[in-house]
Order: C-alpha cells, then sequence, then structure tokens
C-alpha cells in the first residue's frame, strides 16, 4: 500500500470542493453591502457545496479530519459574518447578534474538540448516548440538511428583509423561525454535551496517572 502524504490529503476531493466555499464566502463578503442578488446566491452556491462535499467525501473515502474542520470552519465563518452583518443594519438588536455568534462559534468548537479528543474524525459522528436530538439531527442526513439549510434561510431572509424582498425575505423570516429556534435549541444541547464529554475525558486521564 502506497504512503498517504499531507499533500495528497490536501488535494483530495472534498477539499478542493472546500476551498471553493472559502472563496466563495470571501467574495460574498464584498457583495454583501451594495449586492443582495449576487449576496443570495454566492450564499446558495456555498450551501449547495457544503452538502456536496460531504457526498464527495463518503463516495471517494475521502473523510479526513482536516476536512472536518475545514468544513465546520468554513460554516461557522460564513454564518457569523452575515450575523454580524446584519448587527449593522439591525445594530438595535447588536446583544441578539452577539449572543447569537457566540452559541454558535462556541457549541460547535466544543463539539468538534471533544469528538476529536475522543478519536472521532468528524464533528458529525454523534451516538444516541450523547443525545437522542443531536443523533437525530446529525446521523440523519436529510434532517440535518433541512436544519442547517433553513437556519441559514433564517439569516438569509432577515438579510434580503431589509432590502425590501417581501417572499424571500419578510415572508421566509416568519415561515423559517420555528426551525432556527430548534437549531438554537440544539445548539445549546450540543455545547453542554460538549462540555461534559470534555470533563469526562480529562477525569479520565487523570485517573490513569493516579
Amino acid at each position: 500500500m502506497s504512503s498517504v502524504t499531507s499533500r495528497d490529503i490536501l488535494l483530495f476531493i472534498p477539499n478542493k470542493i472546500g476551498y471553493v466555499r472559502v472563496i466563495t464566502a470571501i467574495v460574498l463578503f464584498f457583495c454583501m453591502k451594495n449586492h443582495p442578488i449576487y449576496t443570495l446566491i454566492l450564499y446558495g452556491i456555498s450551501g449547495f457545496l457544503d452538502a456536496f462535499d460531504g457526498y464527495a467525501a463518503r463516495m471517494f473515502n475521502q473523510g479526513t479530519k482536516f476536512g472536518a474542520v475545514l468544513d465546520m470552519v468554513t460554516d461557522r465563518c460564513a454564518t457569523s459574518s452575515l450575523i454580524v452583518y446584519l448587527g449593522v443594519i439591525y445594530p438595535d438588536y447588536f446583544i441578539l447578534w452577539q449572543l447569537l455568534v457566540s452559541l454558535d462559534l462556541a457549541s460547535h468548537y466544543m463539539h468538534m474538540y471533544s469528538l476529536l479528543s475522543s478519536g472521532s474524525t468528524s464533528h458529525k459522528n454523534v451516538d444516541k448516548d450523547q443525545s437522542r436530538l443531536l443523533a437525530l439531527y446529525y446521523t440523519n442526513r436529510k434532517v440535518l440538511f433541512f436544519v442547517c439549510m433553513v437556519n441559514e434561510f433564517f439569516y438569509m431572509a432577515l438579510y434580503l428583509h431589509h432590502y425590501h424582498f417581501f417572499w424571500l425575505g419578510t415572508v421566509t423570516v416568519f415561515l423559517s423561525t420555528p426551525v432556527w429556534l430548534f437549531k438554537q435549541v440544539a445548539n445549546v444541547i450540543q455545547l453542554k454535551n460538549a462540555a461534559l464529554n470534555l470533563a469526562l475525558i480529562d477525569a479520565e486521564e487523570r485517573s490513569k496517572k493516579h
């Protein structure tokens, strides 16, 4: 069996898709202020590629720790950047935007770190012993895709509402709110379980030393 180099990992197909998502996100930042249509299109492309890179990883057996982190970090940066801009156009709710960014980043970082510390290669590998809700959320790909998609639609709809889009903006905000709330509850549970899991890992490691 030929050895695999770090260069090979970096050039895996799902990781190449991830690089395209990074470029798309950067272009998105420049469009956000004055070009809502381009912003919507680019955000949609990034979301589609997010689903496709996981499919490519499974198809070509190219799931990696690097790819899992790249995927999660790109998701968090794109979502957080959009929420930051919501703080610009809806400044009266700045505390809410700060809380949402903090919850999103903290819950996903701790979740990822706790699973990788346990030997998992992906933040989506969750079993029912940790949380039935998170297991459903992460292991049922249809549920995961739907919740993530609608959650992003909620933030994008708030953005489009500011630019006077009625159906894609105002109406979509109201329709997507229940799923958005579910996602925030899942983030809280994810944060709590990750904290407990890390504490358990620390306890086990300290117990082995004594």
